[in-house]
C-alpha cells in the first residue's frame, strides 16, 4: 500500500509543479501582451479624451457660429434683393506676371 501512496504523492507533486509552471507562463504571456499593447498604442497618434472633448466643443461652437452667419447673410441678401440693389460679385483677381 505504501507504494501506491508514494506514487500518488509523486503525481501530486508533479501536478503542483505543472500548475506552478503554467501560472508562471501565464504571467509572462500577460506581461508580454501588455508590453506589446503599450508599444502599439504609443506608436498610434491617439489623443486623450479631455483633449477630444475640448476640440469637439470648439467644433460645435464654430458650427453654431457658421449657421448664425449663414442666416444673417441670407437675410442681408434678401434685404438687398428687395431694395433692387445689384448683388455684390467678387471680381477674380488677376495674378501679376
Amino acid at each position: 500500500m505504501q507504494t501506491n501512496s508514494r506514487i500518488l504523492d509523486d503525481l501530486a507533486k508533479v501536478a503542483n509543479g505543472a500548475v506552478s509552471t503554467l501560472v508562471g507562463v501565464k504571467s509572462e504571456i500577460e506581461a508580454s501582451v501588455r508590453q506589446q499593447l503599450v508599444r502599439l498604442l504609443s506608436e498610434m497618434e491617439l489623443v486623450h479624451r479631455d483633449e477630444f472633448d475640448a476640440m469637439k466643443a470648439v467644433a460645435i461652437a464654430a458650427r453654431t457660429e457658421q449657421e448664425k452667419q449663414e442666416k444673417r447673410i441670407a437675410a442681408l441678401e434678401a434685404q438687398i434683393a428687395n431694395q433692387g440693389i445689384p448683388k455684390f460679385k467678387a471680381k477674380a483677381s488677376k495674378a501679376k506676371d
